[in-house]
């Protein structure tokens, strides 16, 4: 059946006038847009059927107004709090410059009425737009975006004095307990005590850290931090001051202070501003000259930065985006503990969370709010196990399952059994490479056929310290016979093409590094494996099958990382050398 002809005018007509894009096309991507509640121009740049440069010429012959150069403007000049970010997000502009009652809006389509509008009512201004390239406002409004919530937190910990870290707002998450506690820790003796905590918390969330250890000795105290993989000693108390740090620090998790004998486990909210909050969880146990309590910060923004920020390479992103794309299988992650296989598998999720699939998951504990996705807290202690909330689940009508870890063979049978019914279910798996992984399940007791046709995608992974741009220095001087050794000849990048650096160190990093990346291998169970699987062979006939099918293995991914200057080849080797 043929579309509907659409008539051309304005801006399409000039296009198709320009000879830019033939009218056929112009008139799907007028529809498409419209079906997707965005901008012709929007559509044709993301859609890549036209540059920025080739619309915004056209645009200002047919308007007869001149492109106005975004790169000279001040964003000093930008008039901040003046339209709502969700309209600028939504439509793709940026206020310019207000003058009395009116404001100059950059836009790439000076037609596009229904955001002329919208601003126009929300500001109660007259709007007047200014032709600006598309590709300009997105750079100029990402920018703009990103430095408005960096002054947001910036603004809460960038200030802080005695009486900041005196008035924090802290909340415990627990509304069973009535509070009674409280008055016991807050009293004025206690206020260095305060102070001090809530300056640690806020000094770990700047420097990104996981977790905050406090730890007492027989005649020492010391609070480390875990950043970028690696526990710092980041100060030492006197130790006499155990047992109020304790005390105070499990009043905020809503914990029971007279319990000194048994672990405990709480939650604490810290409201950085009026739109960025940040979860610790918190985890007491009892050692021989006091309590030990780990935090781990749990941001909820590591779930959001999507795929192309977790370092998979296009090949493994494509596997991913494949398995996730079925509607059903299983999805295993495995690696150690810090690994990063709860972001994988957020992240995932996220890219899932669409309003016509009903999620489930079940965690132990929930390490990440997320708004659409039916998440359950696993509580053993009235029986509510893995397994029994899998049950559960699949009497809910869901789409997608998510299982915190396989822990044992009950577990594994029912996740299995959802992934043969139709569903999606994504788990995790603590073994130390992806073929291992298939020989965990069968040593599970799961037999070898469920395992040969439910499991889909297999994916290990580690994450190594990026080296800091600002101060990594490359080595020039390395013999051919190190990198060999190393195992560079395998990696089929030319030894000209290979930049290896070293960690220096500066003010803006950490001995050398600043933030982690995913090393990963990914493996599809192709019908080659799955019937070595239903042969009973072992890990390493598994191996050298992927290998011949292409498979890279996490040491491979490495190396790769390492010759394109991200991860020193020390990094490489504490990650995937045994």
């Amino acid at each position: 059946m043929n579309m509907p002809q659409i008539a051309l005018h304005g801006l399409p007509k000039r296009l198709v006038d320009d000879q830019l894009i033939d009218a056929d096309v112009i008139e799907e991507a007028t529809a498409s847009a419209k079906t997707n509640h965005i901008s012709l121009v929007q559509y044709l740049c993301e859609k890549h059927l036209l540059s920025a440069e080739q619309i915004g010429k056209s645009a200002a012959r047919e308007f007869g107004i001149p492109l106005y150069c975004l790169d000279k403007h001040n964003p000093d000049y930008f008039p901040h709090d003046i339209v709502d970010s969700k309209l600028l997000k939504k439509h793709r502009v940026i206020p310019l410059l207000k003058r009395g009652k009116r404001l100059f809006l950059a836009i790439a389509d000076p037609t596009n009425q229904r955001a002329i509008t919208e601003i126009q009512f929300q500001t109660g201004t007259a709007v007047e737009p200014v032709l600006v390239l598309y590709s300009k406002i997105s750079e100029a409004l990402d920018k703009w975006m990103e430095s408005a919530n960096d002054s947001d937190i910036g603004e809460a910990l960038g200030t802080i004095n005695d009486v900041h870290l005196d008035d924090l707002d802290m909340e415990a998450i627990d509304e069973n307990d009535d509070g009674a506690d409280r008055a016991e820790a807050n009293g004025e003796d206690d206020a260095p005590i305060v102070r001090f905590i809530n300056k640690m918390l806020l000094d770990a969330i700047r420097m990104g850290a996981s977790d905050i250890h406090f730890e007492p000795y027989e005649k020492t105290y010391r609070v480390r931090f875990r950043v970028d993989g690696i526990l710092q000693e980041m100060s030492k108390p006197p130790a006499n001051l155990a047992p109020r740090l304790a005390a105070r620090l499990k009043v905020m998790a809503r914990m029971d202070i007279s319990e000194r004998r048994v672990p405990q486990d709480g939650r604490v909210k810290l409201k950085l501003s009026k739109n960025k909050a940040i979860d610790f969880r918190v985890n007491t146990l009892p050692l021989q000259f006091g309590e030990k309590i780990v935090l781990r910060i749990l941001d909820p923004s590591s779930a959001q930065m999507g795929i192309d920020a977790l370092g998979y390479e296009e090949d493994q992103k494509k596997l991913y985006m494949e398995a996730l794309a079925r509607p059903q299988g299983m999805i295993l992650v495995t690696g150690p503990t810090g690994s990063g296989k709860t972001v994988s598998l957020y992240t995932g999720l996220n890219i899932l969370n669409t309003p016509e699939r009903n999620i489930s998951t079940a965690e132990d504990p929930i390490e990440i709010n997320m708004e659409g996705i039916n998440q359950t807290q696993i509580n053993l202690r009235v029986g509510l196990t893995f397994a029994e909330a899998l049950r559960s689940f699949l009497r809910q009508d869901p789409d997608v399952v998510m299982v915190g870890e396989i822990r044992d063979l009950e577990t594994a049978e029912i996740s299995i059994k959802a992934a043969q019914t139709g569903h999606l279910v994504l788990s995790t798996l603590h073994t130390n490479s992806a073929p291992e992984t298939l020989t965990r399940l069968l040593n599970m007791g799961v037999p070898a056929f469920n395992v040969a046709t439910s499991v889909n995608l297999i994916i290990a992974q580690r994450l190594g310290r990026k080296l800091c741009n600002q101060c990594r220095e490359r080595f020039d001087d390395i013999p051919d016979n190190v990198l060999s050794d190393e195992g560079f000849d395998e990696l089929d990048i030319p030894r000209e093409k290979i930049t290896i650096y070293k960690a220096v160190g500066c003010a803006q990093c950490t001995n050398g590094y600043k933030g982690r990346v995913g090393v990963y291998e990914t493996l599809k169970i192709t019908p080659a494996i799955s019937r070595i699987i239903m042969q009973g062979g072992s890990s390493l006939d598994i191996l050298d099958t992927a290998l011949k099918e292409g498979f890279r293995t996490l040491r491979t991914s490495a190396l790769r990382k390492a010759a394109r200057g991200l991860i020193s080849i020390e990094e490489a080797n504490r990650i995937t050398k045994d």
